[in-house]
């Protein structure tokens, strides 16, 4: 067995200039939850699927009448379904072969060149936008277990809520600006001499170009660390090597109660944020009949807004401690969910304010979760558990999909379906709430910091 050299007595010049490069990919990826996920394809493929059905209730999709409405829903639950099968098998690899790097940079450009594919979805071509979407997803989540799993490599204990908040307010800064431009492009459209469909295939295409290009940095300034496999061994048998370890881990499991009692909770919460962020354009169009203008403008005072609510919980983290700053968003969300029920239509003015109150807590919820994660999990085997953490992240969103799914192929109305999202934030912070977060760090074999 050969390991790669591992740094010790490393530099901190060396160590932040990691950090520095791991801060670029949440810049480089943010373009896709932002310009894809949140803003542009949700309201452009139900308009593609709409067209399609011709006027008709229903349209085919594999023999299924799905109506237009519910079949963004639809695709973004099954993209979720093969993200659960398909991230742990990345974080496995990533661990087992040791080319964590190399495996972020194929799974990035693989989503990246399929967002940049939705150019080519027009003229009723709902199922290759569909089929896009869902590789681009699972390229974007398979690349986020092994850039979250460089975490504990790159930043000590007491320094990984800092460097995860400042990646993610990163990020917000880097999608955020993709987005302003984008904001331009549509209010001057008519002016370009192009219509508004065209203008969101060039938005949705563009993200997946921002997404390339920055990638190179991080791929120019991570380091691999480990080579789990011997160098005889091929890559068939790292692969089956790294399903049976896969199979190990969630075995292994069962010996970290705590670690798993928070990948629970994680999932049922997270479930309502990744939720919410993705169908809240959606909603503010078909439900609110809020403009493009209106729609992306709130967006975009959110992701500006949600940079400074990253830093801004990361700091009360380090004096309040991440589960308790966690606990208090998750109140928050549940506010908003509840207040967003009652909206009127046309309601730009409390649909800003709400953003605004949303850009507070986005950050701040998700990096800490992530942050404090990375404290109750055994060390060597960051990417397999990251793997898991990120089906509790992005794989999950399958639930609070088809809920919503659910809703609309019964009701039509976003309404029913944005009210349930209240149980998972509920139930979520109650069961976090219940965990003895200093006893799971101590079982995964960890420092307990000062502050959780």
């Amino acid at each position: 067995m050969t390991t790669a050299p591992q740094v010790a007595g490393e530099s901190p010049d060396a160590r932040r200039r990691e950090q520095r490069g791991w801060y670029w990919y949440d810049w480089a990826n943010s373009a896709f939850p932002t310009t894809v996920l949140t803003v542009f394809l949700g309201p452009y493929l139900t308009d593609v699927a709409e067209a399609a059905a011709a006027g008709r209730p229903y349209v085919d999709v594999l023999g299924l009448d799905v109506r237009p409405s519910a079949y963004y829903t639809f695709v973004v639950g099954t993209a979720a379904v093969l993200q659960i099968i398909l991230m742990p098998i990345a974080g496995a690899l990533a661990d087992h072969t040791g080319r964590k790097r190399e495996l972020m940079g194929v799974f990035a450009y693989l989503g990246a060149a399929a967002t940049v594919g939705f150019w080519f979805v027009t003229d009723g071509r709902y199922l290759l936008g569909g089929a896009l979407f869902i590789v681009a997803n699972v390229g974007f989540a398979a690349a986020a277990v092994v850039y979250n799993s460089f975490l504990p490599e790159i930043a000590s204990p007491d320094e990984r809520d800092g460097v995860s908040a400042r990646g993610w307010g990163f990020g917000y800064l880097g999608g955020g600006l993709l987005l302003a431009i984008h904001l331009g492009l549509f209010l001057n459209a008519e002016a370009l001499g192009m219509d508004g469909g065209t203008a969101a295939r060039i938005a949705l295409s563009s993200a997946g170009l921002w997404w390339g290009v920055f990638t190179i940095i991080p791929m120019l300034r991570l380091r691999n660390r480990r080579a789990l496999r011997t160098e005889a061994e091929s890559a068939s048998q790292a692969v089956g090597r790294s399903f049976r370890q896969l199979g190990r881990t969630i075995v292994e499991l069962r010996r970290y109660p705590l670690t798993l009692a928070f990948l629970v909770a994680y999932l049922i919460y997270n479930d309502g944020v990744q939720t919410v962020i993705s169908f809240s354009a959606t909603y503010a169009d078909q439900e609110l009949g809020l403009s493009d203008e209106v729609r992306i403008g709130a967006i975009l005072m959110v992701q500006f807004v949600a940079f400074g609510g990253a830093l801004l919980l990361g700091r009360l983290a380090a004096a309040y401690g991440a589960k308790r700053v966690i606990l208090v968003a998750l109140v928050a969300w549940t506010a908003v969910v509840a207040v967003a029920y009652f909206l009127p239509r046309g309601a730009a003015l409390p649909f800003f304010a709400l953003g605004f109150a949303i850009a507070i807590v986005m950050g701040g919820t998700q990096a800490l979760s992530r942050s404090l994660f990375s404290h109750v999990i055994p060390k060597g085997k960051e990417a397999e558990y990251y793997s898991l953490y990120e089906i509790s992240d992005k794989g999950s969103t399958f639930l609070g999909s088809y809920t919503i799914g659910l809703a609309l192929q019964i009701t039509d109305s976003y309404r029913t379906g944005i009210l349930t999202l209240i149980v998972f934030f509920v139930v979520g912070g109650v069961l976090l709430a219940a965990i003895n977060l200093p006893r799971a760090i101590r079982a995964a074999g960890n420092e307990v910091p000062a502050r959780l």
